[in-house]
């Protein structure tokens, strides 16, 4: 499946930690309310699956699972009513899962050449850059851009309000991937008008064309 409409939905899309099944619903709404409507839960708490669940519920929500490591995983967050799936790495194991549930796409991680050239070798040129910052950041994608003209990334890792900007200046960047919108103190307070003022204005950043 052509995982580029959920790449285009948006500049950002929100990594998220849920680690209370009672902030999933308020926090998908106020993300959505705020322009962001890809949403990337990701499988590293006991409540992510149900934060999935409970997040399809909301209208013009696209939730995917994030941090996806095997087949266990990958059944379970479709079993969830993932959209799609994010792993920071590519094997085997995932491209022929990818393949037996091709209804719902595959967003592979990579972080050198070599992995790309992978990830090429086996269909996808749609991946996560991760981890973005540490990876060499802007500078390895611009060095990526020449070398992989068919390539796209979501870069992912490390980036801030203030970084994401300048991985969106890139051609070859869909959108980024991050957490800023849902800073800390906020999940904790239940600030959801925060966070949604917050989605709105990380939705209002611009990607290259």
């Amino acid at each position: 499946m052509n995982i580029d409409p959920i790449l285009d939905a948006g500049p950002v899309i929100p990594v998220i930690l849920i680690k209370h099944i009672e902030d999933a619903l308020p926090l998908a709404r106020a993300l959505v309310r705020g322009g962001l409507r890809v949403l990337e839960v990701t499988l590293r708490t006991p409540a992510a699956l149900d934060a999935i669940r409970a997040m399809r519920a909301v209208e013009g929500a696209i939730v995917g699972a994030g941090t996806v490591l095997g087949q266990a995983q990958y059944d379970a967050a479709i079993e969830a009513g993932a959209q799609f799936v994010v792993s920071p790495g590519l094997t085997d194991a995932l491209v022929a899962l990818a393949a037996a549930r091709g209804e719902v796409p595959l967003l592979p991680g990579v972080a050198t050449a070599s992995e790309v050239m992978r990830a090429r070798e086996v269909g996808y040129t749609r991946l996560k850059f991760f981890p973005a910052e540490s990876s060499g950041g802007v500078a390895t994608l611009e060095g990526f851009a020449s070398v992989f003209p068919d390539v796209r990334f979501c870069p992912t890792g490390g980036i801030s309000s203030d970084s994401a900007t300048r991985y969106l200046a890139l051609a070859n960047v869909a959108c980024v991937g991050g957490s800023w919108p849902m800073p800390d103190e906020a999940m904790a307070q239940r600030d959801w008008g925060r966070i949604e003022r917050l989605a709105s204005a990380t939705a209002a950043l611009r990607r290259a064309r």
